[in-house]
């Protein structure tokens, strides 16, 4: 199929002021999907492995929903990109003819990039997928290309990793990078890299500078290594653009 004949082979169904509407892919693209609400509701088994949840996101200053650890996972990783600047779950109903029989998929979340560029993220582990699921990406792939839309398949993230940011997007919310003296005096002080509990000390009492650094890593003014190992009392930060981090 060529992405000329995709504008009108693949529907979009959405929700407007509370209704659901269906149109043509090529009439809907341009949709502000970023603000749009959840076409369905989400929903978790009792005894499956996903877990539905709402997530604060700073980007949007808004609750984003999820329906399993590793969408929430993807959200937090979302919310730290300083390119993202809009975030909607469960946008619209993708809707398709197989050749067989008529599909249907939502995908997990519309993205808003700085510069206007659309992605469409699906989040699902490797070991989990199934054919109808590598189908279902497979057309929404297509139907992204159609409109240059980007299209994400995201699976697990590197666990150390992970772990270190989901540590840090507790201290996401502007108020824990204040005081802004605070914040000033951490980026002096580890203009040389320095172990994270004595350069904080140099600044003051850690019960109310930690969360400042914290806040100043989760934003990447600071910088550690977040890949190498769980961050410590002894991890090296630095200021972003210090020489020797290079």
């Amino acid at each position: 199929m060529s992405d000329e004949a995709a504008l009108t082979a693949f529907d979009l169904a959405f929700s407007v002021n509370g209704s659901l509407v269906r149109r043509s892919l090529g009439s809907s693209w341009d949709t502000p999907f970023e603000a749009a609400d959840p076409v369905r509701e989400f929903s978790w088994r009792k005894d499956g492995q996903g877990f539905a949840g709402w997530y604060y996101s700073v980007t949007i200053r808004d609750h984003v929903g999820y329906e399993s650890w590793l969408e929430r996972d993807r959200l937090i990783l979302l919310d730290r990109d300083p390119h993202v600047v809009g975030i909607a779950s469960q946008p619209f109903w993708l809707h398709w003819d197989d050749g067989t029989r008529k599909r249907r998929h939502a995908p997990d979340y519309f993205v808003r990039m700085s510069d206007g560029r659309a992605r469409i993220v699906d989040v699902r582990a490797e070991d989990e997928m199934d054919e109808a699921t590598l189908e279902a990406f497979d057309a929404t792939g297509h139907a992204c290309r159609a409109v240059g839309w980007e299209f994400e398949w995201a699976g697990r993230p590197e666990p150390v990793f992970m772990a270190n940011v989901r540590w840090l997007s507790r201290y996401r919310r502007a108020r824990c990078g204040r005081p802004t003296v605070v914040a000033d005096r951490l980026l002096e002080v580890f203009r040389e890299p320095m172990g994270l509990w004595d350069g904080a000390g140099l600044v003051g009492d850690r019960l109310q500078v930690l969360p400042v650094l914290f806040h100043l890593l989760w934003s990447g003014v600071l910088k550690t290594d977040l890949v190498g190992g769980l961050m410590e009392t002894d991890s090296l930060v630095w200021t972003e653009g210090n020489t020797w981090a290079a």
